[in-house]
């Protein structure tokens, strides 16, 4: 990216009306993402939120810590250029969505996601017009096929900036419908965030939880709601 040093260089980052949408210069230089493309962006409040993850590097600049940016330049550098094929990745979530695949036993882990996932199924074939089949154990099961042409549809009609956020929302919780939910404001984030936990939380009351798996999750879960911030950004 233009301007990604080590260290901080400029003085203001700035965001800014321009040639098909707004982007950021960092004292009158534009940003470019990795690939050395202009930082084109679609609202100006993604461009407001970035130029802030910008103006807010204080010495090393850590991208880790600029999640806007990072998924700008990911819409731009990847989404954008080969958005069929991640789009029809994507779809292909919904052919072994996590909602669809229940415990067998014991009979209260079946009922929890029998009361927390139906709803949500109950809501795909309605909204989404895309009934899906559920199935007890990990067999993998034939979803039909006009749901999936259904679900294909859906997540073709996303931007390429769009999609750069359903990406990380469906690849954490593993469900396309939950990730839908989300976007269509069926859900909260952190509702979705605990619909698609519900094995882990039961593994967690069983048994405790573990340090190491809980800062895993701890990561996941933000990663989760910074995706949906950024959808909110696309406008």
């Amino acid at each position: 990216m233009s301007g990604w040093t080590a260290k901080r260089f400029w003085k203001q980052a700035v965001a800014e009306p321009c040639d098909g949408g707004f982007t950021i210069t960092l004292d009158g230089r534009p940003v470019k993402t990795p690939a050395k493309r202009l930082l084109v962006l679609p609202t100006l409040q993604m461009a407001q939120i970035i130029a802030a993850e910008w103006d807010a590097q204080q010495g090393r600049v850590r991208p880790e810590t600029m999640p806007a940016t990072r998924a700008a330049n990911s819409a731009l550098d990847n989404v954008a250029i080969q958005f069929h094929a991640v789009a029809r990745d994507l779809a292909r979530y919904g052919e072994t969505d996590l909602l669809c695949y229940r415990a067998t036993d014991p009979e209260e882990l079946v009922n929890r996601q029998a009361d927390a996932w139906d709803p949500l199924l109950a809501w795909s074939a309605t909204a989404l017009r895309a009934p899906l089949i559920a199935t007890a154990g990990v067999m993998h099961i034939r979803q039909p096929q006009p749901s999936i042409d259904k679900l294909t549809a859906h997540v073709h009609a996303f931007t390429p900036f769009q999609l750069a956020a359903v990406h990380d929302l469906i690849a954490i919780s593993g469900s396309l419908v939950l990730a839908l939910a989300v976007t269509r404001g069926r859900l909260s984030v952190h509702e979705a965030w605990r619909l698609s936990r519900i094995d882990e939380t039961w593994q967690n009351e069983l048994w405790g939880v573990d340090e190491d798996a809980a800062a895993l999750e701890s990561l996941k879960r933000q990663a989760l709601i910074e995706a949906a911030h950024f959808f909110a950004l696309c406008g």
